[in-house]
């Protein structure tokens, strides 16, 4: 099923695009999530109208990510830990962990934009990715230390 993608979704493309999806996925959750349209002629020419207010808003978004990117670059996260023998944490620091921390420095970056393949489970030093934008990643680095008492 074509449908017309009205934002951006990281697995499927930048808003305006027309993409292939399978019926289930466009009619369960991506049309009754004003994700996307069904790609009729009628939606179709209702979206070309719409066109440039939708690139002129992703530029505003891209600016302002870029500009929060720059500031993000600069910081460096230390997260406190627990930690048992051979430095291997109580838990672990997970995506929440790290937005909370931004979030206490000021930042405000959902959790979902953080790029972390596995919950960190070691003392040590981590880049951890930060999809602002489609087209804007940045790299956090967090210190993983051990909580003191």
């Amino acid at each position: 099923m074509k449908v017309i993608l009205t934002e951006n979704l990281p697995a499927l493309g930048a808003a305006g695009a027309v993409v292939e999806v399978t019926r289930g996925y466009a009619r369960n959750y991506l049309i009754p999530q004003g994700k996307a349209l069904e790609a009729t002629a009628g939606n179709l020419a209702r979206f070309e109208s719409q066109v440039a207010r939708i690139t002129q808003q992703t530029d505003k978004e891209k600016e302002a990510a870029l500009t929060l990117a720059a500031r993000l670059a600069e910081v460096s996260l230390t997260i406190p830990q627990r930690v048992g023998d051979s430095e291997r944490l109580y838990g672990s620091v997970t995506n929440v962990v790290i937005a909370q921390a931004l979030e206490d420095q000021g930042f405000t970056v959902d959790r979902r934009q953080l790029e972390l393949d596995e919950p960190i489970k070691r003392l040590g030093s981590y880049l951890v990715s930060v999809r602002l934008a489609p087209e804007v990643k940045v790299q956090v680095r967090v210190e993983v230390v051990p909580e003191t008492a």
